[in-house]
């Protein structure tokens, strides 16, 4: 039955649809059904700030059925192991709606919200998302894993998101090649490092069996959020402390950037421009992974997530390779940035339309040690975000994440509060453009971006 919060999300997916979107899709129209006004929204029970965790019980093997949207493909096969030993156990089915290939998870769930077909858990991704779907989100406050960890999504004091992992952002790389190049990582800690860094291994890409010194892909339509939103982002984060939001909150004050550190950074994507892959302008991100996999690439512009893809889809080519060990280093456009961007990557969010009860059991079963956490990490490579766990993934980065964040040296991302569709609509159109060519100079590119950003906020 639709909720009167349907207005709020038409009126969400009507603005999208205005968006003259630039990445080769285009967010859904809305659809002429009228949201009725004499229903109120379903409200769950606010624990008081002083009461025990709530502990959901599991619901009894009475053939109930829940659904799950996941966004990330590379853990589907580990989800869906998950889920059958949940199914195991309780008798409980938990289908998995998977949206990966580049799709717009937002604008997929907008539709099943306008088709009577939501999911009882679905993906949302920080403060922009939430206020799209604030008034169907349950408030989880309470629930005993809020206990458990300090990486749930909180807004107004209350919890609304289960946070499933943790994340790293940062310049990847293969030590192998970097050792035998004689280029110690822990040595580049600017532009000037960073650009002799490069110049070297371009020098002896024969000798190394190297493509390209970095696999940098930029291709729009299905890679948007590579550049357009994790690489842009570390121009918001990179360097600060982790609740320092300058520069989002300039981005947010009708589209501004700040000269100085925008050009800095722009100086970085130039030099990816020039040692990247030719073929990252319309290269997949399976060919970027393999890429870096099979030890053509000694960077690559990806976060900790293709951990996942490394130890399984692309297992035997980074087997081939020599299981070579990997790091990553700051993406450090400006001398002395030290910090790697860590952050729960979205959360998973329960739909108050749904079977609440039946998914605040399996979400509770998925922050247990004894329940999900063991599959969470070993099969779908998860960092865990919950204290207890004490389960660690066979994932080459996750002893990176872990040395970051004891040393301190970690910030937040806060490209997740930024205008709703600036990766997919501008941001990501003008990385391309960068890398084809079309815009020539670093100073072409700050004013083309500026001008961009400027423009979506205006709109």
């Amino acid at each position: 039955m639709k909720k009167k919060a349907l207005a709020t999300i038409l009126a969400a997916v009507t603005a999208m649809s205005t968006v003259l979107v630039g990445c080769g899709e285009s967010a859904p129209a809305a659809t002429t059904e009228t949201a009725t006004t004499t229903e109120t929204a379903t409200t769950t029970e606010t624990a008081t700030t002083d009461a025990a965790p709530a502990q959901t019980e599991a619901p009894a093997g009475d053939g109930t059925t829940i659904r799950l949207v996941n966004n990330k493909a590379e853990i589907d096969d580990g989800l869906h192991k998950l889920v059958a030993k949940y199914q195991e156990e309780t008798g409980v089915t938990v289908e998995i709606d998977t949206i990966g290939g580049g799709q717009d998870t937002q604008a997929v769930l907008k539709n099943y919200y306008q088709a009577d077909n939501m999911p009882d858990i679905f993906i949302f991704e920080g403060d922009t998302q939430y206020e799209t779907w604030k008034d169907v989100l349950v408030d989880l406050t309470g629930e005993a894993w809020t206990e458990d960890t300090e990486a749930e999504y909180v807004n107004g004091g209350k919890v609304y998101g289960f946070p499933t992992t943790t994340e790293a952002i940062g310049l990847a790389y293969n030590k192998s090649i970097l050792d035998k190049a004689g280029i110690d990582p822990k040595s580049i800690t600017g532009p000037e490092s960073m650009k002799a860094a490069f110049e070297k291994l371009d020098s002896m890409k024969d000798e190394l069996g190297l493509t390209a010194v970095i696999g940098y892909y930029t291709e729009a339509s299905n890679l948007w959020w590579t550049a357009g939103q994790h690489l842009f982002g570390t121009y918001l984060d990179s360097g600060l402390s982790r609740d320092d939001t300058t520069y989002l909150d300039m981005i947010n004050d009708g589209g501004k950037l700040d000269p100085d550190r925008i050009k800095a950074f722009a100086e970085m994507v130039a030099l990816f421009n020039q040692y990247t892959d030719p073929n990252g302008v319309s290269g997949t991100y399976d060919d970027q992974i393999a890429g870096f996999a099979s030890g053509k690439y000694a960077f690559v512009s990806q976060g900790s997530w293709i951990g996942a893809v490394l130890t399984s889809t692309d297992a035997q080519m980074y087997a081939d390779a020599g299981n070579f060990e990997i790091g990553m280093i700051p993406y450090a456009f400006i001398e002395g940035q030290d910090t790697i961007q860590t952050n729960s990557p979205n959360w998973w969010g329960l739909y108050n339309g749904g079977n609440v009860d039946a998914a605040k059991a399996f979400i509770q079963w998925c922050s247990e040690n004894d329940g999900g956490q063991e599959i969470l990490a070993k099969d779908c490579g998860c960092v865990s975000p919950f204290k207890s766990s004490t389960f660690m993934p066979d994932d080459p980065f996750a002893d990176t994440i872990a040395a970051y964040t004891a040393a301190g040296k970690t910030s937040a991302w806060h490209w997740q509060g930024w205008k709703d569709g600036l990766a997919q609509n501008v941001s990501c159109v003008v990385f391309q453009d960068f890398a084809k060519g079309s815009i020539k100079t670093t100073d072409d590119f700050v004013a083309t971006l500026q001008k961009a950003v400027e423009t979506y906020y205006a709109q």
